[in-house]
């Protein structure tokens, strides 16, 4: 690469119109390493001292809206990034609280009903809450069920917040890795046998996004630590709502 290509890219990265990776989320990578453990648990308290790096990572999003040259896994990782950043900024406009469902609906917001419908995120000038993201964009774009382990809600039995963003280079094995260790955790899901489990309700409220190449067990079984017959009982685990707070 001769001296005047490396110019010409620098001006197009610096106007947001280059980058390998669509976008850069090291801003947010570093945010994640710094205030989420190995179990997806945050320090809030940390993190809102530090907000204007988030910020600053949520404006560099808002700037450089995904384009039609980006890559199917640019997309995506930016939406996913999006959502959890999003929902991150959300609970510190609100911090402290006791759980995400207590903005929107206990803490009075006019013509808002939770905290998933409240419009304050802009990107390339169109407004979006977290359900457009995930609803209107993620899942009617990206036929990807492993999305369900990589958005979190902020709350103790979503999926854990991994403390690395995700990147495109590395999606693939991002999503495995986040659908793997969702499966394998005892307090989200639980194997008594092969003919038995209680699993997370997520795989009740989104059943249909698991079933397109098979069935619900057929799905699970890629990913879980025991493999269930194709007949197993399954039951619903209870959703624990309570902020995903470190203590």
């Amino acid at each position: 690469m001769n001296k005047f290509t490396v110019f010409f890219i620098t001006i197009l990265m610096s106007f947001g119109l280059f980058s390998q990776s669509g976008v850069s989320h090291n801003a947010f990578d570093q945010l994640l390493q710094k205030y989420v453990d190995d179990e997806g648990m945050v320090n809030y308290k940390g993190l809102k001292a530090e907000r204007s790096e988030l910020k600053s990572y949520l404006s560099t999003l808002e700037n450089n809206a995904p384009r039609k040259t980006w890559t199917r896994d640019q997309k995506l990782a930016y939406w996913i990034n999006a959502y959890n950043a999003y929902t991150l900024e959300l609970i510190l406009e609100h911090y402290p609280v006791e759980s995400i469902k207590d903005i929107g609906s206990t803490i009075k917001i006019p013509f808002v009903s939770t905290a998933w419908d409240i419009k304050f995120i802009n990107i390339g000038g169109e407004e979006y809450d977290l359900n457009n993201i995930e609803h209107g964009i993620i899942r009617k774009d990206f036929d990807e069920p492993r999305i369900h382990f990589a958005l979190v809600c902020a709350a103790v039995s979503c999926p854990k917040l991994q403390n690395r963003a995700y990147l495109p280079e590395k999606l693939d094995a991002q999503l495995t890795k986040a659908a793997k260790e969702f499966l394998s955790n005892s307090a989200k899901n639980r194997f008594k046998n092969e003919n038995q489990a209680t699993l997370s309700k997520l795989f009740n409220w989104y059943g249909g996004d698991f079933k397109n190449d098979g069935t619900l067990i057929e799905y699970i079984n890629k990913y879980a630590p025991t493999k269930l017959s194709k007949n197993a009982d399954i039951d619903w685990m209870d959703y624990n709502w309570k902020l995903n707070e470190q203590k």
